[in-house]
């Protein structure tokens, strides 16, 4: 959330540690000024309404009829939204001279811009239906004006032929009968008619199969494609068409045709056999069609005037028409005084800003020339507050990782803080290599310097959230960096960065420097490890050893800061019984154990002794008493080791017992002879403690009470054990990504190298590349990022942390910006 509240010195400095302090308010607000005091609430974003009419629905509430009109109004914009994309418009981002609007105006506004606009698509619509059926009809009349000058051609043809034929065989032999035949023939002719029209392409087929089928036979067809896709006048799709004429006998059939045409979607247009009406008609259609496309083009650029004119003030109509309808919203949950005369409301604010509200009701009272002001006053109650974190674009990210697990409850111990640093350090245990970090390093920097650019833009799903998250990136990356020095690893390769190797060659004929033949020939490596190491036969045990035990001091150390927050909540919500049987029994058996052998691992290094630290931790159950021998770090080791042993088995019931029956005594103690109790001094206090406190007077169930702190004195003794073991995660996958990095490297790269030919290399490179951004820069850093996840939100937490609050949700204007309608 960001940091509201800049001006001044009205806030505290940010405290991530505990939530901000907050209190339960009441305004009671004239009806004439509500709006404009609810407007200015809303700029300031630090007050957070409760529902005061909760049991009424939607429709019952005060002011269901104007947030009825911005929801018109919000549809309005909607549909010039959707005509501006169509239309390819872009909205202005901001309009630099703010025409000032009030609510009534812009509703008579966007009413008239949304009739002319609709009447303008209306009459487009229209014309271009229109448009598109002459461009159709032109087609039928020049695709069935060629079928009827060929058939016409054929014709006359076939008539020259027969006449020529004729002239030839009249003879005086020719029958008379023949001619009163012929003569018969010619009076029995019958006359045929004929449709024209288009046809969707894929559907021909069909279309001539059933009209061939309804009519028996008795039709001729024929079809011609066109040549180019056309727009078809009733669906406004592009179509691929064919041009038909269908000659038919009697009335019959040309019912039936014009059903099936209409079933198949085909337009029908006239046609005149005469070849001269014919010419006429092309000539009339090709008119009609430029004087058309000429008020169409005119039409078209009158409503691109018109998006153009809405797109200027479009962001300041819908901010607008949002900020009114969440005021209107936010009205609805106050609830309305039997006086009808004011507005009561109630919400939960943090401390500091109780001045700025009290500066907006004040300046709301007199811009709205109210005679009387808003009535502001602290409410006590024993609800608890929401949680609210003032957080900047650096700690919001970290504050995110620990509100997906839970958020706080109010004003407990935040891990946040500390997550700033450990989250990204746990990480880069398990990722160092300074190449591996440099990459992510560089990678982050380009969001961190386009962050002004993205941060206005939609990006995808994967972008936004890699993009949310850049600041944990870029520390992560640069504590890769760091682990990756002290491993010594860049891509797997070791360099002498800080001094030369302390290791060299037993003499001259040493030949296999890397595994054998190796003596200490100068001082320590001053930093990390030495490079002698990678490559000897001794890499895999030291670096093993010296990354597992490091995994338990770490461990240890975080599950130790976990309990001590956990004291210093206890301290803080003045509970001293989980300071004396929680938090005091807890560090004892941890660090009776767990504390002890990051102890004796320290011990080991600081003195170089061979002692066998399983042998030493196994034995202090199995045998304490026995004598440790070679395995003995310091002396008096086996007392002490007795001493934190009986010293973790009496944490158990310290932890066990105690607590439950002194839950028991303090609530008798607190309950004892209130069977009666006081009535509060003012109505407004009890209303506020009804429905609040009934728990406290509730049975204490002891048996219950025992059974939660048996259960989580099971879960801690367990968890010391398994969470310990749970953070040689950071020694497992350290070890895998080095490994990993190191076969990419030597199987790939080298590999290729050692071919001595320039396209192996080439191939070489880009599988390397590619293997180390896909495998180690991804997937990698995915898997190191969820454990150390895990690692903070179940070993961590689990120590201290409730997690059982509910976020500060302001009513601000700020929030609304990014909202979809």
């Amino acid at each position: 959330m960001a940091d509201h509240g800049g001006g001044g010195g009205c806030c505290p400095p940010m405290d991530l540690f505990r939530s901000e302090p907050m209190h339960l308010v009441q305004v009671i607000i004239p009806i004439e000024s509500a709006r404009l005091t609810v407007s200015y609430l809303g700029d300031i974003g630090l007050i957070q309404f409760k529902d005061l009419n909760a049991e009424k629905s939607p429709f019952q509430r005060t002011y269901a009829s104007q947030i009825k009109r911005c929801a018109e109004l919000a549809r309005k914009l909607r549909f010039f939204k959707d005509q501006m994309s169509k239309a390819d418009v872009k909205s202005s981002a901001k309009s630099e001279a703010k025409a000032e609007f009030n609510f009534d105006e812009l509703e008579i506004k966007l009413g008239e811009l949304e009739a002319e606009l609709t009447e303008v698509n209306a009459n487009n619509e229209k014309l271009q239906r229109g448009y598109n059926e002459l461009v159709e009809y032109k087609l039928v009349l020049q695709k069935a004006g060629e079928f009827f000058k060929a058939a016409q051609s054929r014709a006359e043809a076939q008539q020259t032929e027969a006449s020529s034929q004729q002239a030839a065989e009249d003879s005086l032999e020719t029958p008379l009968l023949k001619d009163q035949d012929s003569t018969a023939d010619q009076g029995k002719q019958v006359k045929l008619g004929f449709i024209t029209g288009l046809v969707p392409q894929g559907r021909s087929m069909a279309f001539e199969r059933i009209l061939f089928r309804a009519t028996r036979g008795n039709v001729f067809l024929r079809q011609s494609s066109v040549d180019e896709a056309v727009i078809d006048p009733h669906s406004g799709e592009k179509v691929e068409k064919n041009v038909f004429v269908v000659f038919f006998s009697g009335e019959r059939a040309k019912s039936k045709i014009l059903k099936i045409c209409e079933a198949f979607g085909a337009n029908r247009y006239p046609f005149a056999e005469d070849l001269g009406k014919q010419a006429q008609m092309i000539l009339e259609v090709s008119g009609k069609l430029s004087e058309l496309k000429t008020t169409i083009d005119a039409g078209l650029s009158h409503r691109a005037n018109l998006l153009e004119t809405i797109g200027k003030q479009y962001e300041q109509w819908s901010e607008l028409v949002r900020k009114e309808k969440s005021i209107y919203h936010t009205l609805n949950m106050l609830s309305i005084d039997v006086t009808k005369k004011c507005l009561v409301a109630e919400g939960w604010s943090p401390i500091f800003a109780t001045q700025q509200i009290q500066d907006a009701l004040q300046l709301a009272t007199v811009d709205s020339k109210s005679q009387v002001g808003a009535i502001f006053q602290v409410l006590h109650t024993k609800e608890l507050p929401p949680t609210y974190f003032r957080t900047n674009k650096f700690t919001e990210s970290f504050q995110t990782i620990v509100d997906a697990y839970g958020v706080a409850k109010y004003q407990e111990a935040n891990p946040g803080v500390y997550t700033v640093v450990t989250f990204p350090f746990l990480f880069a245990v398990m990722f160092g290599d300074w190449g591996h970090g440099i990459c992510i390093l560089l990678a982050t920097l380009f969001l961190i310097f386009r962050e002004k650019k993205y941060s206005s833009q939609k990006l995808g799903d994967i972008m936004e959230m890699t993009f949310g998250g850049r600041y944990v990136i870029l520390l992560m990356a640069l504590f890769s960096i760091y682990t990756g020095l002290i491993y010594n690893e860049f891509f797997s390769v070791p360099f002498e960065l800080f001094s030369p190797s302390a290791y060299a060659c037993r003499d001259a004929a040493c030949s296999e420097a890397t595994t054998i033949g190796l003596i200490k020939a100068r001082d320590t490596y001053p930093f990390g490890v030495d490079p002698a190491w990678h490559g000897s036969r001794s890499e895999l045990p030291f670096l093993n050893s010296l990354k597992m035990k490091m995994s338990i001091l770490i461990g240890v150390a975080q599950m130790n800061l976990g309990i001590i927050l956990s004291f210093f909540n206890a301290l803080y919500f003045r509970n001293p019984v989980n300071v004396w049987f929680q938090f005091i029994p807890q560090m004892i058996f941890l660090n009776g154990l767990f504390g002890y052998l990051s102890l004796l691992i320290i011990v080991k290094w600081c003195t170089g002794s061979q002692a066998d630290l399983y042998h030493v931790m196994i034995y202090m159950f199995l045998s304490p008493t026995d004598d440790l021998g070679e395995n003995q770090l310091f002396p008096n080791q086996k007392t002490v080791q007795l001493v934190l042993l009986l010293l973790s088995l009496i944490a158990v019931p310290w932890m066990l017992l105690p607590k439950p029956f002194i839950l028991k005594a303090q609530h008798n103690r607190i309950h004892q002879g209130q069977s009666y109790t006081p009535l509060e001094g003012t109505e407004e206090s009890l209303q506020v403690e009804a429905g609040h406190d009934s728990h406290d007077h509730e049975e204490f169930e002891f048996s219950e009470v025992f059974v939660h702190q048996l259960i989580h004195t099971i879960e801690f003794v367990l968890g010391a054990v398994s969470n310990t073991a749970s953070y040689l995660r950071l020694w497992a996958l350290s070890l895998a990504h080095s490994e990993l990095s190191t076969v990419f490297y030597e199987k790939v790269l080298l590999l290729a190298w050692g071919y001595n030919n320039w396209i192996i290399l080439i191939v070489g490179i880009i599988v390397f590349i590619f293997a180390t951004v896909g495998v180690l820069l991804v997937m990698e850093t995915l898997s190191a990022f969820l454990h150390a996840l895990r690692l903070h939100w179940v070993e961590f937490q689990n120590k201290f942390y409730e997690g059982d609050g509910y976020k500060f949700a302001p009513f601000s204007f700020a929030l609304l910006v990014d909202e979809d309608e």
